[in-house]
């Protein structure tokens, strides 16, 4: 009898950006921001810091969109990935949306 727990199901991947931008690529050698959230923080001081950095940085609306994304853990990692395929369109977009969560 083999008593090896069963495998975890791996999440789907959810496509949450539209296909404009799942298109950009990000290049290997720009340097994104350094913040994270939890859930815990104040969300328009989140914005205001990844805002900041972004200034410094420079990248268009969809690398916004990519980049703001990986500053997401926890259970605010958990809402974005239950948004609806193609819901965000836009950086301004999905900061209303961050910020209405």
């Amino acid at each position: 009898m083999d008593e090896r727990a069963p495998p975890i199901p791996t999440r789907a991947c959810p496509m949450l950006f539209s296909q404009a931008i799942m298109d950009i690529v990000i290049p290997a050698t720009f340097m994104g921001p350094k913040v994270s959230f939890t859930g815990l923080e104040d969300p328009e001081a989140h914005l205001t810091t990844f805002h900041t950095q972004m200034m410094l940085s420079g990248g268009s609306d969809a690398m916004h969109c990519k980049l703001f994304m990986s500053t997401l853990t926890g259970t605010t990692l958990d809402w974005f990935v239950s948004l609806l395929d193609r819901h965000i369109t836009s950086f301004e977009k999905f900061s209303t949306l961050f910020k209405e969560q």
